[in-house]
């Protein structure tokens, strides 16, 4: 099987380049940088390819886009941040629709912010949109694979939750202030933090390629969410560390502005009903486990 993938350099894509090579399927690389043997040339912002991203794909893994939580969304990060996914995401389904033998199926990154803050409010595939910044995208994110589907290549929309790994992401930030004592929970710490770890996530995408009955919105979260109160006490638990600094939600509002409401404060709490529909098992279903795991805690 061949499969090319974007985003190689981010957290998830580093990640599945490695787990898809153990697997024997030989994996093409959609880069920006200068280029060594089976990667490909692109520039997203031309829709310029590479000649040799022709025909001889059997399936593409889009997980390029601007990183949402580097910075405050001043308009200009905002801008990139839509565009990066939704105008990026046009113009590699178009050079898709070109292909004389396109591949047979296309997974594109999503994400749970795509159901917004709902509280307490159990959440699947078939739960509709929610409000914000983060929806919007989505939707348009999700929307500009229309394309492709439409001219019967399956595509898969992985709508991934918060990804814990100690190389990057959210929980590589956590670890410098819980491992000094300075842990604590965001604003009420009732806000539910749908989480996945990144073994799961390379899996979960894999089971995608070779499953198809998987199509449509997928959402790639633990079947275990827990509020933030939960997580944090979990984690200094495991790192064997109190957890008595909280940070109120005026807090995080000054010192992250909009991005605090909806990464931080909001609320979602999301199933995997269709991953689980489809056979997949978790290998770190529960927090504690993934945290040990992830850390190397006993």
């Amino acid at each position: 099987m061949k499969v090319a993938v974007s985003g190689t350099s981010g957290l998830i894509g580093s990640s599945l380049v490695s787990f898809l090579s153990k697997k024997d399927i030989t994996v093409s690389k959609i880069l920006h940088e200068d280029l060594i043997n089976n990667e490909i040339a692109w520039k997203p912002e031309k829709g310029d390819w590479d000649s040799a991203f022709t025909d001889g794909i059997d399936g593409i893994v889009h997980l390029a886009g601007e990183n949402i939580a580097a910075g405050k969304w001043t308009k200009e990060k905002k801008e990139k941040i839509r565009s990066s996914r939704i105008e990026g995401t046009k113009r590699l389904c178009e050079h898709v629709l070109k292909l004389s033998s396109p591949p047979s199926v296309f997974i594109c990154a999503s994400a749970v912010g795509f159901y917004g803050d709902r509280g307490a409010e159990i959440l699947n595939e078939d739960s509709s949109r929610g409000s914000g910044f983060l929806s919007d995208v989505c939707i348009g994110w999700e929307g500009a694979t229309n394309t492709i589907s439409n001219a019967g290549i399956r595509v898969v929309n992985v709508r991934f939750g918060m990804v814990l790994s100690n190389a990057g992401g959210a929980l590589a930030k956590m670890l410098t202030p819980f491992k000094m004592g300075m842990g604590g929970k965001i604003g009420s710490g009732k806000q539910y933090m749908s989480w996945v770890a990144i073994d799961d996530v390379t899996r979960a995408i894999y089971h995608a390629l070779i499953t198809d009955s998987l199509k449509g919105p997928v959402n790639v979260t633990s079947p275990n969410p827990v509020t933030n109160k939960e997580f944090t006490k979990t984690l200094g638990r495991v790192l064997k560390r109190p957890t008595i600094m909280p940070m109120p939600a005026i807090g995080a509002r000054l010192a992250f502005g909009e991005m605090a409401n909806e990464l931080l404060l909001a609320s979602t709490r999301v199933e995997p009903k269709k991953l689980l529909d489809a056979g997949y098992h978790f290998q770190y279903p529960e927090l504690e486990d993934a945290l040990k795991h992830i850390l190397n805690a006993v």
